[in-house]
């Protein structure tokens, strides 16, 4: 029986990018992470996944519903995120999730190392820090986002100035990465791009496992199928860029716990500007930038823990 490590508060746009829903899965399949609550977060304003002015309560009713499927539903909290970002560097909002943030940060009846797995924003993150600044030394934050380093790599041809998961909230982002001192492990807009699977992949793999396995793929044929409404055809790939949040956590090595498969350099953080665009900071604080992750054993592990819950599970 494997026993959990560590906790992992997860925080994402569930009304997004379907990639978060297997992510979800996964981390909730993965018996090394104790799962305090989920998050509901927005997205940017009038995002073609979710144009509506609710995106953190949309979030918050699909995250229910995938934990349902998986018959999960009352084993995890799902909180509601704000359905808004910062107006302010200074000024927090005090969601239900930014407070429950600061509440597990600040618990002092475990031993147990706390992560905040962030597949969106840094809007609940960074209200959490500026309601109470003292969770920055008890708690380390890995996030799917950001546009690439200089000189690590390149941006991909005709890639947005600002990358997806910054634009949703630039000014939290600043709050993270230019006033507070949280420890912060980044996977930028190359590495996320990489974790690519075939649909013969998920159609082998994934759809067969019971319910939750088609809802997977069909969140993500849903997707293919806008896309093609608009002319565009997405090739037999699909980019599954929040699961390097499992693999850096619940997939940790045994001995020395560290993300040991995955390859990353420790930078100075940067200054991130309003435009979205890096400064060079020689005065920063740490900042681990990953710069290849271990898909093998991501996507391999993902696989065999559905196969093995619907094999348990074969009703659900």
């Amino acid at each position: 029986m494997v026993a959990p490590r560590m906790r992992v508060i997860i925080d994402n746009d569930f009304s997004g990018d379907p990639d978060d829903l297997f992510q979800l899965v996964h981390h909730v399949l993965s018996p090394s992470v104790e799962i305090p609550f989920v998050i509901g977060s927005h997205l940017s304003p009038t995002d073609p996944f979710d144009s509506s002015d609710v995106q953190a309560e949309n979030a918050v009713r699909i995250a229910r519903e995938t934990l349902a499927l998986l018959g999960r539903e009352d084993d995890y909290p799902v909180l509601l995120g704000s359905n808004v970002a910062l107006t302010s560097l200074d000024t927090p909002i005090r969601s239900e999730a930014a407070e429950a943030i600061v509440a597990e940060a600040m618990r002092d009846d475990t031993d147990l190392p706390l992560y905040v797995a962030l597949g969106a924003g840094f809007t609940e993150l960074a209200s959490a820090f500026l309601i109470e600044p003292r969770i920055a030394d008890r708690l380390t934050a890995i996030w799917i986002g950001g546009n690439e380093h200089e000189g690590l790599a390149e941006p991909p041809s005709g890639a947005d100035q600002v990358e997806y998961n910054l634009n949703i909230d630039i000014l939290a982002g600043q709050v993270v990465f230019n006033h507070s001192s949280i420890p912060v492990w980044q996977v930028p807009r190359n590495m996320y791009r990489q974790c690519l699977v075939s649909y013969a992949e998920l159609e082998e793999r994934v759809r067969p496992m019971g319910r939750i396995g088609a809802y997977m793929v069909e969140a993500i044929e849903r997707v293919t199928g806008m896309a093609g409404r608009h002319g565009f055809e997405m090739g037999e790939t699909y980019a599954l860029g929040d699961s390097p949040l499992v693999l850096l956590t619940a997939l940790q090595s045994a001995f020395q716990p560290d993300s040991s498969s995955s390859f990353h350099v420790t930078v100075p953080t940067p200054t991130v500007e309003l435009d979205g665009s890096y400064t060079p900071n020689a005065s920063g604080r740490p900042l681990r930038v990953y710069t290849q992750v271990d898909v093998r054993l991501m996507f391999e592990d993902l696989f065999l823990k559905l196969a093995a819950f619907h094999r348990a599970n074969p009703a659900l």
